[in-house]
């Protein structure tokens, strides 16, 4: 359960947003807050310090908190990232030995944690894990330790339908498989609903480890234009209709590079279309429970009336991703592939699961995204203060996500991410260069980075050096 104060600094936060409280205007003092609100100087002291951390409000000395407009840090405005327009068209990833190449380097835990979008070991409630599996191994049953359910433990099963429940949708435990992690079972679900040189539609800039497993299983992929704001569901309905693809990868909820979130209009547009082309949509909700609301999104799922959306998803970034647990539903149009999927399907073992189960029963996990949103939030606006400060001077866009900590940042056309990227890896620094997030190098001038560990004197000290890389290669592609 969220706490007084973040509900209303969620509540602030959002009439800002909205701009029903403009830029400059005078809030009420501390003392005025607390008895509007009927609470203690200290919980409004505490509501205050969060909006302040985000970057909502500012403090004058001796005149009190005024609001600050939302894209500005440290007095910088700040723009959104731009997007090209293209011509959505069926064709192969054409970069995948380079998409693997940097996918690896990604996950070296060597190097400065900028790269693979992960949760901080600090951030990932170790001891309450632990007395969930201790607990779930004391109360096991003998059969628990025989060859498990290949659709993934019934305890685990229920205990995810009912958390789901909690949040507004609703999913029957038979509808749910048990998967080893997320991209295991997005990869189940594209060999069960395509074939070899079939297409996939993906709005892009796309997740670049999907993109490298649609091509390391031999599909195409059709590209919509997207961007912070979402992406345009007339080029998703054209794409359906005339693109020959029958399946769409999409995350609806704080997609991953770009940290948009569609509108529940959006979503049950799509759960129509999808139906009226008969073109399934596997969503990928990993990144849902990183919201920085204290009320989850919901999925494309809800409004799905005709059994085309494939729910998946992971605790691998709300959590850990060392966990391995994933999951995806099948609408029950799709029960007769029952047999198929169950055969593709990875196991996770038994011990695991129970123990994630008892994680969600004791209300462990719950208290754990309570407390972990307001965290991530803050420091991610924590690191676009620090890059705003680092790349001062420098034209440069970036996107202010309302939930996961994905950043993606732009240069100017002439900044080659590639080189950037090689530069980084001398340094022991990771990153993710924006090539690698769709087709044409159109996103040659980007870069994403993982907020999702502390901004530590390491991690500021890496983030200079980037954009000390930057302003020197533009400043010698001005000299020449």
């Amino acid at each position: 359960m969220a706490f007084q104060y973040q509900l209303l600094a969620q509540q602030l936060r959002q009439k800002i947003l909205a701009g029903d409280i403009v830029a400059g205007q005078r809030l009420a003092s501390l003392r005025q807050f607390s008895e509007q609100q009927n609470i203690s100087l200290n919980t409004a002291k505490s509501c205050y310090e969060m909006l302040e951390a985000q970057g909502l409000i500012y403090v004058k000395a001796k005149s009190g908190y005024f609001v600050q407009r939302p894209s500005t840090v440290s007095g910088c405005a700040i723009d959104a990232p731009k997007h090209p327009d293209f011509k959505s068209e069926m064709r192969e990833v054409s970069n995948l030995a380079l998409q693997i190449e940097i996918h690896e380097a990604a996950i070296n835990s060597k190097l400065i944690h900028l790269g693979s979008i992960q949760l901080s070991p600090n951030l990932v409630p170790a001891k309450a894990l632990s007395r969930s599996i201790q607990r779930a191994l004391k109360y096991s049953k003998p059969e628990d330790f025989l060859y498990s359910d290949r659709q993934g433990h019934i305890r685990l099963r229920e205990a995810l339908s009912a958390h789901w429940a909690e949040d507004g949708f609703h999913i029957a435990p038979e509808l749910i498989y048990i998967s080893n992690g997320c991209m295991p079972t997005l990869a189940v679900m594209i060999q069960s609903l395509t074939r070899e040189g079939d297409g996939v539609i993906v709005p892009t800039p796309n997740y670049n480890g999907q993109l490298q497993m649609l091509a390391l299983l031999n599909r195409k992929i059709v590209e919509i234009p997207a961007n912070t704001e979402g992406f345009d569901l007339v080029r998703l309905e054209q794409a359906m209709q005339q693109s020959g693809a029958k399946v769409c990868l999409l995350t609806a909820n704080y997609q991953n590079p770009l940290g948009f979130c569609l509108s529940n209009a959006d979503k049950e547009k799509i759960a129509q279309l999808a139906a009226k082309y008969q073109c399934y949509v596997i969503e990928d909700d990993i990144y849902a429970e990183c919201s920085f609301s204290m009320q989850r999104p919901l999925p494309i799922q809800y409004w799905d009336q005709e059994g085309y959306v494939v729910y998946c998803g992971s605790v691998s970034k709300s959590l850990s991703p060392s966990y391995r647990v994933g999951w995806f539903c099948l609408p029950t149009r799709l029960k007769p592939m029952h047999a198929k999927i169950i055969l593709r399907n990875v196991s996770v073992n038994t011990p695991l699961q129970l123990g994630l189960a008892d994680f969600i029963f004791s209300r462990e996990y719950r208290q754990h995204l309570t407390a972990l949103r307001p965290q991530l939030q803050q420091q991610v606006q924590q690191y676009r203060q620090f890059i705003a400060q680092a790349f001062h001077g420098i034209d440069f866009r970036l996107n202010d996500p309302q939930g996961n900590y994905a950043l993606w940042l732009q240069f100017p056309d002439q900044i080659n991410s590639l080189a950037l990227y090689y530069f980084a890896a001398e340094q022991g620094i990771n990153l993710v260069p924006g090539i690698l997030f769709g087709e044409d190098r159109r996103y040659n001038n980007c870069i994403r980075l993982n907020a999702g560990h502390e901004l530590s004197f390491e991690v500021q000290q890496a983030i200079q050096l980037l954009a000390d890389w930057v302003r020197a290669e533009l400043d010698n592609q001005a000299v020449a």
